[in-house]
């Protein structure tokens, strides 16, 4: 049985504090050698897609250039930065291919190194992990 931590991390939303939110957890995540497992469903799912960039959404949209400047001020880079962190430190990246379907997203619209999964399967993984969280 490995020592290694698991964490799992559904995102169901693609706005920018919830998209920014999750990959910034995932790659703290795997800097401390955890295993982590993101799991992209719904509207989440864009922000796995080429080029994408997470939505702003209400009253956010008035302070998101202010707090992307200050993030970058203190290293944090921006949702792209972090995507290829993520890819780069080995986190699992999940489309959810019930989404996929639903919304007409084929793999090949999806960031290179996106893996393709269904519900069952990461319920699989969570089942079998240290700690869940859900961002939606």
């Amino acid at each position: 049985m490995s020592d290694t931590k698991k964490l799992v991390i559904v995102v169901s939303e693609g706005t920018f504090d919830k998209g920014m939110m999750a990959m910034m957890i995932a790659n703290t995540a795997a800097s401390m050698g955890m295993e982590v497992h993101m799991f992209f469903s719904f509207f989440g799912l864009n922000l796995l897609k080429k080029g994408a960039k997470p939505k702003l959404a209400g009253i956010y949209r008035l302070f998101t250039g202010t707090f992307v400047k200050r993030m970058a001020n203190v290293g944090v880079g921006n949702f792209s930065d972090q995507l290829t962190m993520a890819l780069d430190l080995g986190v699992n990246l999940y489309g959810c291919s019930t989404t996929m379907e639903l919304m007409n997203v084929t793999q090949d619209k999806m960031v290179d190194g996106v893996k393709v999964l269904g519900a069952a399967g990461f319920l699989d993984l969570a089942a079998d992990s240290d700690m869940q969280y859900f961002i939606g």
